[in-house]
């Protein structure tokens, strides 16, 4: 008899929903033809690839035309950093982004920073929240581009995106301010276009849609240079055939949330709830998440018990999470460290996350397995 799953997981991808299965199936049965052909199949599948456009448009809050199809969050992060950088190089090389970044973002901060670019590191207080005027006060009139997430990927901490940026804006009006939505997106209500940004990335498998699909926004106006060219697909930003069964899909998840994000909003917050409530009684565990994050992500931490120890043993239980980033493989968390968390609390992460259909008692199930792997004297430190 097989052992029931408990996912919580969910930060690192999604279970794709039906809705994306069949629409990829279509895409790739009956819809196959190259949107950039002339003849009737070409033509169905650009209208296809339209209205995928909108409908990731509508859940991010901003017009069709300013959404770019990349391979994922990743690509999209690479695709602004070095478009902006490469398009406003002469404005000077001084970039500013924050200790608490997904990997896509360092590792591209640290490439430029090898090609003679200056980066300043903002870092997170110990509950990991930003401050948004320390983020401003680095920007100079050489500043090209602020990169910003909107939700940590780790602990679920929501920066101050739009607070920085008005900030930002009055201080220098050319500096290209980005945001790493890939958290945020199609979880909290968005509205891209009104939050004072120029660029914002996300992720379609957080969203129960396929892995290797993402989008970038660019706000009208806005010049960023292309990673790859070519044909000229997708306004120049990304040349190739676009992958449309992908495209299709995140089309169709996006179109399954409008105007049920508040519901799923607060479903998943009283879950969490339930589960903060249930790990306040037992002794030695530490919450990492600040108490404002998104319900989405919780990072939690058992001093004591390592990480990939305890992941392992609530993965025998049934009850699947992570120790950190899935980007990061297992090595420990530069968010945590950028807090200046013990290295005991570090060393012991472990992150929680929801979607919109995590059953009601996976709390439950989660609390009762990692409390057998506290009395496991075979997996104490």
């Amino acid at each position: 008899m097989e052992q029931a799953i408990t996912y919580l997981d969910n930060a690192a991808t999604t279970q794709v929903c039906e809705q994306a299965q069949q629409a990829a199936i279509r895409m790739m049965q009956s819809c196959y033809g190259n949107p950039s052909s002339l003849h009737g199949l070409g033509v169905a599948s650009a209208r296809e690839l339209a209205y995928a456009r909108e409908s990731v448009a509508a859940l991010l809050g901003c017009k069709e035309s300013c959404i770019s199809f990349t391979s994922g969050g990743s690509e999209a992060n690479n695709l602004a950093v070095f478009g902006a950088a490469n398009a406003r190089v002469r404005q000077g090389k001084k970039l500013v982004t924050t200790a608490a970044e997904h990997s896509s973002i360092t590792g591209a901060m640290k490439r430029l920073e090898q090609l003679g670019w200056q980066v300043t590191y903002i870092r997170p207080d110990a509950s990991g929240c930003i401050d948004a005027q320390a983020v401003a006060d680095a920007v100079d009139e050489q500043t090209t581009l602020v990169s910003m997430m909107l939700v940590n990927n780790e602990t679920g901490a929501i920066f101050p995106v739009q607070e920085a940026a008005l900030k930002i804006r009055q201080k220098n009006p050319q500096t290209i301010i980005h945001c790493d939505g890939v958290q945020a997106f199609g979880k909290l209500p968005l509205k891209a276009e009104r939050m004072e940004i120029d660029c914002m990335s996300l992720s379609g498998h957080k969203i129960q849609a396929p892995k290797g699909i993402g989008a970038l926004y660019v706000r009208r106006g806005v010049r960023i240079l292309p990673l790859i060219y070519g044909g000229g697909q997708e306004r120049g930003l990304r040349a190739g055939t676009e992958n449309l069964p992908a495209i299709a899909a995140l089309g169709a998840a996006c179109a399954r949330l409008e105007g049920k994000l508040p519901e799923y909003y607060q479903r998943v917050q009283m879950l969490k709830e339930q589960l903060i409530e249930q790990l306040k009684k037992i002794e030695g565990v530490c919450i990492n998440s600040p108490e404002n994050a998104s319900p989405y992500l919780l990072n939690l931490s058992v001093p004591g018990y390592r990480s990939e120890t305890m992941l392992h043993f609530l993965e025998s239980r049934g009850v699947y999470v992570s120790s950190g980033s899935a980007c990061s493989k297992g090595a420990a968390s530069p968010v945590l460290a950028a807090m200046g968390l013990p290295a005991a609390r570090v060393d012991s992460a472990l992150r929680v996350s929801f979607i919109y259909d995590t059953p009601e008692e996976a709390p439950q199930q989660l609390v009762q397995a990692l409390c057998a792997g506290m009395a496991s004297v075979v997996h104490k430190k």
